[in-house]
């Protein structure tokens, strides 16, 4: 009897923190931006603001809750349960808040993560880094370097050649189909 229970209270723990980690709070323990890539530095504003500004009340009209909670308040997803996880078709991944082009699908890959993962963003500066200190530990989180949205964290345990993990959220980016990106204007 006493086994069972252990292991039952071990599992509901387990279920308390996925939830806790991927819960819809904001998290203001981050960094600023300061480790933006070098290009992607070039394109803010001086004040350090973002090309593609929106106030919070805008930011909440045009974005869906799901949206909002990843973009905005830099929330996580559930693994295994979103929508690009095991996405094949071939086209690029465009911020689901501005919509600047960020990751093609030739730099996709099965990381077993439970979220879509690339080796390397279309090109260094889509994306700024800042650190994360949240949940007790340090990672580097990826943004968009033209709004600023959340999109995921960056690891250095991916495949050659750069040896990257940019694991990304779903809910942060919107799919522009193969035959559509020469085509496509954000």
């Amino acid at each position: 009897m006493k086994y069972p229970l252990i292991f039952g209270l071990a599992i509901i723990t387990a279920v308390i923190f996925a939830f806790l980690l991927s819960s819809t709070s904001s998290q203001t323990d981050a960094a600023p931006i300061e480790n933006v890539h070098q290009a992607a530095a070039t394109d803010t504003l001086p004040s350090g603001e973002y090309p593609f500004q929106k106030s919070d009340a805008e930011w909440k009209e045009i974005l869906t809750s799901k949206e909002y909670r990843i973009l905005r308040d830099r929330g996580t997803e559930i693994p295994y349960v979103n929508e690009f996880n095991g996405h094949k078709e071939e086209g690029i991944y465009v911020c689901a808040g501005c919509g600047q082009k960020l990751f093609s699908s030739k730099h996709k890959y099965e990381s077993g993560s439970g979220w879509p993962s690339y080796w390397r963003p279309i090109a260094d500066s889509l994306v700024g880094e800042r650190e994360d200190n949240s949940y007790f530990m340090t990672r580097t989180e990826i943004v968009c370097s033209n709004c600023g949205g959340h999109l995921g964290h960056v690891f250095d345990d991916g495949p050659e050649p750069t040896g990257l993990r940019y694991c990304m959220n779903s809910a942060a980016m919107d799919f522009v189909p193969a035959e559509e990106v020469a085509s496509y204007q954000k």
